[in-house]
Order: C-alpha cells, then sequence, then structure tokens
C-alpha cells in the first residue's frame, strides 16, 4: 500500500500520463475531472472496457492506469493479470469493491496493482477521492513493476495445530511497503512449515490486514494469522500487524509474544515497522533476524540498524527487485543491512542465517567443554 509519502511530493519532470479505465461515463468523467485538476498529471484517454483499454494502452502508451473491477466483457482482476504478465505498468485500482469487500483489494495488490482506493461512498467524499487518487498516480508512477510467481497452493492445515507448537528462541521479523503484497506472498510461501516464530508489519489500513492475513493463510505451510495483543511468538506461526495498531515484540521468561497497541504514527504509519524493529533489537537481539523489503520512505531504517548493532543478523531487499527503493534504500544508506538481497532469495537467506546463528551458538558451547 501506498501511505508513507509526504503530503507535498516534489513534481515530476515531466506530466505523468494516465488512461482511465471505468464502465461507468459518469465516473469516468468524475476521476479525469479530478486528476486534471493536477498539473503534474495528463490524462490521455479513457476507456469503458478492458479490451478498449487494451488498444489505448497499445496506441498511448500511458504511465499510470486506473482500473475499475466490475466491468463488461471481462473483470478488472482478470485484466490486471494478464496486463501484468504481458505489459507490466503500474496501475491504481478504483472501484466499490476494495471498499467494501478488503478481499478483493488484497487479491489487486496480489496481482500487481501499485495501490487500491474505493470509489465516493456515504463516508468517503469526491473531495477524499481527488486527494488520494492524485497521491496513489504520482506515487505509482515512481514504482518500479516486477514480475512475480503466483503463490503456490498449499494443501490444508489441520485445525488446532498452532496451539501445539513449540516456541522458539529465534525471531523473523520483516517490515514492508508499497509492493510488499507481492513481496510478502513470495517470502512467506517458501518457508516451511517449522519456520521461526514470524512478525511482520506491512503498511495497511485497518480491515485490510485480517483479510491479507487469511489470504496468506491459505497459502503457506506455516500458519498465518492477524495478530491480537498477547499473541504467542511459536514456531510455524506468523504474526501479522493489524491495520491501525502498531505491534511490538515482548518477551516473558522464555515465552516471546507480541503487545498490539495504539499510539501516535511513526515515520506517518500505523503500524510502524520502525516500532517493530526497535522492539525485536531489545527484545530478542541476537536472537533475531530482520529483513526489509520494498516501501516508500525510510520507516524501519534506523531500527534494523538497531537490531544489526544488538547482535541481529539483517537483509534489505535489492533494488532490482523492489517497487519501491526507498525503505531499503535508507537501511542500506544507514549500514543497517548486513545482506542485500533479491526477493526470490529473502526467505532462504533468512533460514540460512538462523541455521548459521544456531552454528554459532553450538560452536561456543562446544569450546566451552
Amino acid at each position: 500500500m501506498i501511505s508513507s509519502e509526504p503530503a507535498n511530493p516534489v513534481p515530476p519532470a515531466k506530466a505523468i500520463r494516465v488512461l482511465v479505465v471505468d464502465d461507468s461515463a459518469v465516473v469516468r468523467n468524475m476521476l479525469c475531472r479530478e486528476l486534471a485538476k493536477d498539473p503534474s498529471i495528463e490524462v490521455i484517454g479513457s476507456a469503458p472496457d478492458p479490451y478498449l483499454a487494451r488498444d489505448k494502452i497499445v496506441a498511448l502508451n500511458p504511465d499510470v492506469l486506473t482500473l475499475d473491477i466490475e466491468m463488461p466483457h471481462m473483470d478488472g482482476l482478470t485484466f490486471l493479470r494478464r496486463l501484468m504478465e504481458y505489459h507490466p505498468m503500474p496501475v491504481v485500482v478504483v472501484s466499490s469493491l476494495t471498499a467494501q469487500g478488503t478481499r478483493t483489494a488484497v487479491e489487486a495488490l496480489e496481482a500487481g496493482a501499485v495501490d487500491v482506493l474505493g470509489k465516493p461512498g456515504s463516508s468517503y467524499s469526491v473531495e477524499n477521492l481527488s486527494a488520494d487518487l492524485i497521491q496513489k498516480v504520482r506515487l505509482a508512477y515512481r514504482a518500479r513493476l516486477t514480475c512475480s510467481t503466483p503463490a503456490p497452493k498449499r494443501s490444508p492445515k489441520p485445525k488446532g495445530a498452532a496451539s501445539a507448537l513449540a516456541t522458539t528462541e529465534k525471531i523473523l521479523a520483516i517490515g514492508a511497503s508499497t509492493g510488499g503484497v507481492q513481496a510478502l506472498t513470495r517470502v512467506l510461501t517458501e518457508l516451511p512449515a517449522d519456520a521461526p516464530g514470524t512478525v511482520i508489519v506491512q503498511h495497511m489500513p485497518a480491515r485490510f490486514t485480517k483479510s491479507f492475513a487469511e489470504r496468506l493463510d491459505t497459502l503457506c505451510q506455516v500458519r498465518v494469522k492477524e495478530a491480537q495483543d498477547g499473541d504467542g511468538v511459536f514456531a510455524g506461526q506468523v504474526l501479522l500487524a493489524p491495520g491501525g495498531y502498531h505491534m511490538l515484540l515482548r518477551r516473558s521468561g522464555a515465552r516471546y509474544y507480541v503487545q498490539v497497541k495504539d499510539g501516535p504514527e511513526v515515520f506517518h504509519q500505523k503500524p510502524s515497522v520502525e516500532v517493530l524493529f526497535q522492539s525485536v533489537a531489545q527484545t530478542a537481539g541476537r536472537n533475531a533476524v530482520g529483513a526489509i523489503l520494498t516501501g516508500m520512505g525510510g520507516d524501519g531504517a534506523k531500527g534494523l540498524l538497531l537490531m544489526r548493532q544488538a547482535g541481529a543478523r539483517t537483509i534489505a531487499q535489492d533494488e532490482a527487485t523492489s517497487v519501491v527503493f526507498g525503505m531499503p534504500q535508507e537501511a542500506i544508506k544507514c549500514g543497517a543491512a548486513e545482506h542485500v538481497t533479491a526477493l526470490p532469495d529473502v526467505a532462504r537467506k533468512m533460514l540460512d542465517l538462523v541455521r548459521q546463528m544456531d552454528r554459532d551458538v553450538n560452536s561456543v558451547a562446544a569450546s566451552a567443554h
């Protein structure tokens, strides 16, 4: 999700060329009118369905596409998936379904949309949409599109298995923002069922995180859930910070658990990667591996540095595979990243570092005898 950009970003050197796709003439006109209010945006055309949109993409080569979900001839999600396969480009989904059904929003992000936005309704005005749409289009223009591999389907996990999982002394901590839905899906689907307990902050509004966690849980060998205050951190379980709340790692004796709490935004975010990483540095120290993935801004860079200084092993996603290189770049600049790793290798690298930590502990124990 895009949400970490300053209120008044520096305009691009040239106008952002936008194509608007929506089956409603009223909505097309409204979106074109609102986008035209920003001098850095040029609306180069509109289309009422995916087939005409395809022709105009070829003819006009827009920089950014706004896309509805409910359309004739082909639904927006199917079109988005085909577009990302054959002609990847920044897409902002604008649909009533993304406001009403968060599962649709998560599916759009998984399919490759840079961000999603609900259409005006009873509690969301045209004025609100105008400001949000302009910001999201401007930030989508700066995103780097990467090809993604669909997440593998996993066999159903037995009910109640999480409660029988043993506690773990190792912690995986991950932070992500723009492009993070696809990145996290890639990383988490490659973790084995007995992976170390994992805590994650993905910049997302409230309500979206629960749907995202449920979706991941159907795809992964590990169990994935939206975190609740007091949840234990177990091997084989992933806790995703809920939208609108910060999540911190805590420890009581040998047991790790999370604290979910309200508070001011940090780096314009709630949940904040910085808050999570600082708590991991304090609580787990050298027993943790941290990874900062694709995202706008600098949330989490200083926290990852604190983790490294506390003895944790740390990773930043590389520029080539990041949709937006902001957060990883800031981590690399400040010396927080011990390793710079391409997205397809992040899961393996985290697990390798955990195994290396175990070998180091065993080596020290052996030498003591």
